[in-house]
């Protein structure tokens, strides 16, 4: 009887098992509880800066990943991927990481304008010591929060039991055999200097009544990009939208006083908006030695003048950085004396003077004024900060928050006014009000136009950029004689490099551990051994099942 059926089996096998196994094993699969979709997911993830400052190099300088995802806590080799999030990571961690791990990926909270103050300098700190510390030889990453990876980070932390967990050596192997785990790969290429780096600088003018190269100048400075840990997560709303759309209203208002032979005054205003800013005001460094060392003449030769604007929305008090304080009478003096004046009576603003001296030791300037006192140009620089170590003017926190429109129209309003009765020498008159008062429109308008976008300078140095071009419109809207100045890093000794892959996707697949594979392996070779025992000695196999069989007939 049981041979007959073993006949019947071998002649299925032989006949209709391939044609059966074409409809059943597909439908096997899709009923299955295992979702092959659930063991594969992607996201869009932000590596960490990568740029070389005066041969120095700064940031992460490796891509590609291809390791084992563990957490914060089960990590303990260069095989490993840690991931985890911003707000478990401290300095101490991190650098532990970066010496030893093989990758990092650091998941961004949920609701990043929701975060307390002190969930935010938790996550500042991180990124200073990120930024300033040495450089990074792994992968790192930055994610967004998404709800796969949360399902992610519980089963990496809570699913994987390490060895000190285990009770004995055996339930230490078993938990390693049945574990399950996740691949982490970015599949990048290595990341590569750019070529062709052009950092544009942008400059206008009004030019005021009477002989233009006799009149005194003021200029009006700031720059476009911004700063953080991630160059495609730096927006900058503060720093330094906030100060592109400040100058660009200023220019407005202006360019309707001068527009009117009886309205404009014995003043030039030069309008400047620089690039590489982040960069130790690389921008303004190549402009002024255009300026300044080249045989033509210069707009900014002999300024009165020259006012920085950087992060103007972040509070209520407006602080003046100088490297020298000025004379009482001359023009930054007077200017001062205005604005303190115009903030008492338009709003109740606290305007402080703070002076620092600069360090030329240092391999950084404080302030974007620094670039043009060094060159002996009366400067200063308007900020809402009152220190230039302040964290949020480089972090990937500087977003767009409530409130910050109308600081900004605050400040314009008492900058803008300030320098009218500066430059027309009057003391009491309101001159912006009514059909020429600042507008908050306008000014809305530009912050969010660009603090909606990333700007880290790396971001911005193609030749054809389309913000540099939208500045360009805006400022020949409203000024005379626009020109863009494109300068690009010496090709022996360059100030700065900048490198590729800003941005790349994240793949995570559900796996076994090597050591499942390992004992997959070695049950597959016992499985196939024995099967090749099996087939080689049939005609024993086969009489010792006749034996077998005739023996459970007799009982």
């Amino acid at each position: 009887m049981w041979l007959m059926e073993y006949d019947s089996f071998a002649e299925l096998c032989r006949g209709y098992l391939p044609y059966y196994l074409l409809i059943f094993l597909p439908i096997f699969i899709i009923i299955s509880p295992v979702n092959p979709v659930t063991a594969s997911h992607e996201f869009p993830v932000y590596r960490m800066h990568q740029y070389d400052l005066h041969g120095v190099p700064h940031g992460c300088r490796n891509a590609p990943i291809s390791l084992e995802a563990r957490s914060l806590t089960g990590w303990s080799t260069s095989r490993h991927c840690v991931v985890a999030k911003a707000l478990d990571i401290t300095p101490s961690f991190f650098q532990s990481i970066k010496n030893k791990a093989g990758a990092l990926v650091i998941v961004l909270p949920e609701r990043m304008n929701e975060l307390t103050m002190e969930q935010k300098q938790r996550i500042m700190n991180l990124e200073e010591s990120m930024m300033y510390g040495s450089e990074t030889m792994i992968p790192v990453y930055f994610v967004l929060w998404h709800s796969d990876l949360q399902t992610i980070l519980d089963d990496i932390a809570e699913g994987f039991i390490t060895d000190e967990k285990a009770g004995s050596a055996a339930e230490a192997m078993y938990n390693s055999i049945s574990a399950s785990g996740y691949q982490v790969v970015v599949a990048s290429g290595q990341a590569l200097p750019k070529t062709d780096i052009k950092v544009a600088t942008l400059h206008g003018k009004l030019t005021g009544t009477g002989a233009e190269e006799k009149l005194p100048t003021i200029a009006i400075v700031t720059h476009y990009d911004s700063a953080g840990i991630a160059p495609e997560l730096s927006f900058g709303a503060d720093s330094n939208a906030s100060g592109v759309s400040m100058l660009l209203e200023i220019a407005r208002l202006f360019s309707t006083l001068y527009s009117n032979g009886r309205s404009r005054p014995q003043y030039n205003l030069v309008f400047i908006i620089t690039g590489a800013g982040k960069l130790n005001y690389q921008g303004s460094k190549k402009w002024l030695e255009d300026q300044l060392d080249g045989l033509e003449g210069s707009i900014i030769q002999d300024a009165a003048y020259v006012i920085c604007l950087d992060t103007v929305s972040a509070s209520d008090n407006l602080y003046v950085h100088v490297s020298k304080p000025p004379k009482e009478n001359s023009s930054g003096g007077l200017f001062y004396k205005e604005l303190k004046a115009v903030s008492q009576s338009l709003y109740a603003v606290n305007v402080e003077g703070v002076h620092k001296k600069i360090n030329l030791a240092e391999e950084i300037l404080a302030w974007e004024h620094e670039r043009y006192s060094i060159r002996r140009l009366p400067a200063a620089t308007l900020s809402t900060l009152r220190s230039h170590e302040d964290p949020s003017r480089t972090t990937i926190l500087d977003v767009t928050r409530e409130g910050q429109i109308d600081k900004l129209y605050k400040h314009t309003q008492v900058v803008s006014e300030a320098l009218a009765r500066h430059i027309y020498n009057l003391s009491s008159s309101q001159i912006f009000a009514g059909s020429l008062d600042v507008s908050k429109e306008s000014l809305s308008l530009w912050f969010n136009y660009f603090a909606s976008q990333p700007r880290a300078a790396s971001l911005l140095v193609d030749k054809h950029n389309l913000l540099v071009a939208t500045l360009k419109e805006a400022m020949t809207r409203y000024l005379g004689d626009v020109k863009i100045t494109l300068h690009a890093p010496d090709k022996r000794d360059p100030e700065f490099v900048f490198y590729d892959v800003a941005k790349a996707t994240l793949n995570v697949y559900s796996v076994k551990p090597a050591v499942f594979d390992l004992f997959l392996t070695i049950g597959i070779i016992l499985y196939l051994g024995i099967l090749y025992i099996i087939v080689h000695n049939f005609p024993y196999v086969y009489s010792l099942a006749t034996k077998l069989s005739a023996k459970s007939k007799t009982t």
